[in-house]
């Protein structure tokens, strides 16, 4: 059974950096591509940004873009989040997924098909 495990959350000040990691293990794990979401308490899980492995395409949600960056390795079925510039509004739990499909939705939660357990990032002011 594939399993998702995220690494490298924390508590940092407001415009500082962390980096976040994901690795996956444990049977056959083949996907078009793999993403970051992140869940606020009493808000709704939210797409961060996604990488599709042909082209090593990049998506990002507006509110990260130019201040976090994704990257990964398909060989190695890994993908990692650099944030940086970190406001108080990016706390949350970060979630790594990864999809199968190439096309269709890739903001939508409901078009990966692997979760890590998430991650806690909270910044402070």
């Amino acid at each position: 059974q594939v399993q998702l495990v995220e690494s490298g959350g924390g508590l940092v000040q407001a415009g500082g950096s962390l980096r976040l990691s994901c690795a996956a293990s444990g049977g056959t794990f083949r996907t078009a591509g793999m993403g970051w979401f992140r869940q606020a308490p009493g808000k709704d899980r939210e797409f961060v940004a996604a990488i599709w492995w042909i082209g090593s395409r990049a998506y990002y949600a507006d509110s990260v873009k130019g201040r976090f960056t994704i990257s990964g390795d398909n060989a190695k079925n890994t993908v990692n989040l650099q944030m940086s510039s970190l406001k108080p509004e990016d706390t949350a739990v970060y979630y790594c997924a990864g999809r199968a499909r190439v096309f269709g939705d890739w903001v939508a939660g409901s078009g990966y098909d692997y979760w890590g357990q998430g991650t806690q990032v909270t910044v402070s002011s």
